[in-house]
């Protein structure tokens, strides 16, 4: 997630004997951050049904997770290397485990929101810590290439092992495993960690930059909420509360831009942002994470709330989104060295909208092989082919003291975007399932339970619409902004997290 620069560590030895052993300790932690970016979505219907939650508000699981994640990711980078990366990572799996038992135990939707923006703060210094540690660690050029592919493939394959726990856990136990899960795993990684994972700090000014923070996590927080206003009956565009939030949101955007430019020690550097191709990438991250992220949840709803599959049929079903991740995700890395980023992130994107294009023909009785299958592993490909090369091309032309936050903030933007895009897209989504209902009175109850199903799948259709519509915006924004050449393309490590 977050990358360090490569600073000499004093203290450290160059090459730390049980390094491999703690790679282990950090892939388990990296694969239950990567699990909750999926698993939820499975659990969701059961969760929803239980505790009453709205739909309108259905979408603040994964929102509240996103946004707490994305807002104060590049925070918790500074606070890992600050103030010990051993220490954070400790802390981030202790309080992850700590809110995971708080959602799996809620009572209500607020008290699972609650918990799940909690994991998200906590996440936010456990997932920098874990890749700061990976760079600190690995000096040699070869093993730390081979240190990155196991990070990166936890990173794209532990959304699989997301999906089917999900549906494992949700039909055999509850959907609250779904989050109490991680309990175990944080402990296995809390006490392999201790007597492993050495300790090591950045030098060098130690300043925070709080006030960015707070104010662009509220900011971001203050857009999801007017956009979630939206899709409540008696509130809808046209509402003042809905503009009221939306606003805020905007002048908090405005006022963090302001603190980052006369902060000494900013959050986000803006001359990592205004750099020509950087400025693309970042742009891009927040288009496709806005169309992608809410496409997983209405595709998870549809298939259990429409088809009527099982959470466990759900989660088999989702995997082809996985297959063609990895295909691309392989094919991509050995095609950035000879043809560049570019030509992969205008393909990659209209290979995912073609997808999305294909799920908006669905209905009540679509067939999974003839148009789910192929619209998922259009969709998988096309995030192969453009999260590989956004890796690569956020850390071209990066000092080296930049390259962590230019790092984390390539994740930041794909989480901020996955928030926005989730709240947006719900709302839009609604919003269409209201108006059929109301176009399409029942005469009977065996008809309204008819209507309220073609209702869901209208809903969902113009969602992945909407959701085609920014991920083509995205591959207009490569063909502007990016300029870069194959030649600028250096052979740093860039992990972007898929999830």
């Amino acid at each position: 997630m977050s990358a360090v620069p490569q600073t000499q560590e004093g203290t450290e030895p160059q090459l730390y004997p049980r390094r491999w052993a703690a790679l282990g300790v950090i892939a388990i932690s990296q694969l239950m951050v990567v699990l909750d970016a999926t698993i939820v979505n499975i659990a969701l219907p059961s969760a929803r049904d239980d505790l009453g939650i709205t739909e309108a508000d259905q979408q603040w699981v994964v929102t509240a997770y996103t946004l707490a994640f994305g807002g104060l990711l590049l925070l918790g980078g500074r606070i890992a290397d600050y103030w010990g990366r051993k220490r954070t990572f400790l802390v981030g799996a202790v309080g992850f485990a700590v809110a995971s038992a708080i959602g799996g135990l809620a009572t209500t939707g607020p008290l699972l929101f609650g918990a799940r923006a909690l994991q998200g703060a906590f996440g936010a210094l456990l997932a920098p810590a874990s890749l700061a540690l990976l760079t600190v660690l690995f000096t040699n050029a070869k093993e730390r290439a081979k240190a990155f592919a196991v990070y990166g493939a936890i990173a794209g394959g532990g959304s699989a092992v997301g999906l089917l726990l999900g549906g494992v856990l949700t039909e055999y136990a509850s959907w609250r495993w779904c989050l109490l899960v991680n309990i175990p795993i944080a402990l296995i990684a809390l006490a392999l960690a201790v007597p492993v994972v050495p300790e090591s700090r950045a030098d060098g000014d130690t300043s925070y930059d709080i006030p960015g923070a707070v104010i662009v996590t509220l900011g971001l927080a203050s857009l999801v909420y007017g956009f979630t206003e939206a899709a409540k009956p008696g509130q809808g565009w046209g509402s003042g509360t809905t503009w009221g939030f939306i606003g805020a949101g905007i002048v908090l955007l405005i006022v963090f831009v302001l603190i980052e430019k006369r902060s000494k020690n900013p959050l986000l550097p803006l001359r990592i942002v205004l750099d020509r191709n950087r400025g693309g990438a970042y742009l891009t991250s927040v288009l496709v994470g806005a169309g992608l992220f809410g496409a997983f949840l209405f595709l998870a709803l549809y298939l259990q709330g429409v088809l009527g599959y099982t959470p466990l049929k759900t989660g088999f079903a989702s995997l082809p989104v996985t297959v063609g991740v990895l295909i691309a995700a392989t094919a991509a890395s050995n095609l950035l060295p000879r043809i560049g980023p570019k030509p992969m992130m205008v393909v990659g994107p209209i290979l995912a909208a073609a997808g999305m294009l294909i799920l908006r023909f669905i209905d009540l009785d679509t067939s999974f092989w003839a148009q789910l299958f192929p619209a998922q592993i259009l969709l998988g490909l096309g995030l192969g082919f453009t999260f590989v090369p956004l890796s690569s091309l956020a850390l071209v032309g990066v000092p080296g003291h930049d390259a962590g936050a230019a790092s984390a903030a390539l994740n930041a933007t794909q989480q901020v975007g996955g928030s926005l895009g989730t709240a947006l897209l719900n709302t839009i989504a609604t919003s269409a399932i209201t108006a059929y209902v109301a176009a399409h009175p029942p005469t009977s109850q065996q008809e309204g339970q008819r209507v309220g199903l073609l209702a869901q799948a209208d809903g969902y259709s113009h969602a992945f619409t909407w959701a085609a519509a920014l991920i083509l915006l995205a591959a207009v924004v490569v063909t502007v902004f990016v300029k870069v050449r194959k030649e600028d393309v250096t052979g740093q490590p860039g992990v972007a997290h898929m999830g």
